[in-house]
């Protein structure tokens, strides 16, 4: 028979198995909180929206996810918010690269277009600008409007990037009405075009 110890006792056996399922199991929900915002939500050309935060219908996972990336995010009955992490044409948006955002008038009270990276972290910048506000662009006749987002200065309504690798625009549409509540992946957004890298 085995001496003391050459044998592992069960009560060391069970805390080293309770152990591993505890971290396992931090470590699978910490995967599953950290990873895409907008997964399994509409998709709308360059733009993702998740549809029910700040409904009923929101589980514990998804509003786990607005506590980690939307920090105060309001319900979605107030506004609504599009996240693009890619341009019109699926290419990621690189910080190095010039874009215009071109759009028309949006059924909404309110909108803006803020730059972050990251998991929603503004991106310092000597403009000190990160946000383009909904009243800013210039309008034409028919009530389309553009702005620039390139890591150095443009003419015009501009959204610097600060040059770091990588970036995404979150559109943020307050009291939001027509198609944009009642078909969101068919409303029509802003389009995303890149126009050069550095």
């Amino acid at each position: 028979m085995p001496k003391g110890g050459a044998l592992m006792k069960p009560w060391l056996r069970y805390a080293i198995c309770i152990l591993l399922g505890a971290v396992g199991g931090c470590g699978y929900a910490i995967s599953q909180v950290r990873g895409d915002y907008t997964a399994k939500q509409i998709s709308n050309g360059p733009w993702n929206a998740n549809t029910i935060q700040g409904t009923e219908k929101a589980t514990a996972l998804i509003r786990a996810k607005v506590a980690l990336h939307g920090i105060m995010a309001l319900p979605a009955k107030e506004a609504m918010y599009y996240i693009a992490k890619t341009d019109s044409d699926g290419a990621p948006l690189n910080g190095k690269c010039t874009y215009t955002v071109r759009g028309g008038p949006l059924d909404a009270r309110w909108w803006s277009v803020t730059l972050y990276y990251g998991e929603g972290w503004l991106v310092k910048n000597e403009a000190n600008r990160w946000s383009v506000p909904g009243n800013k662009p210039v309008r034409d006749s028919d009530g389309n409007w553009s702005f620039t987002v390139s890591p150095k200065i443009a003419n015009g309504v501009w959204l610097p990037t600060g040059g770091i690798d990588g970036f995404d625009l979150t559109l943020r549409l307050y009291h939001a009405k027509g198609n944009l509540l009642t078909d969101p992946a068919n409303a029509t957004l802003p389009t995303i075009k890149k126009e050069s890298c550095a």
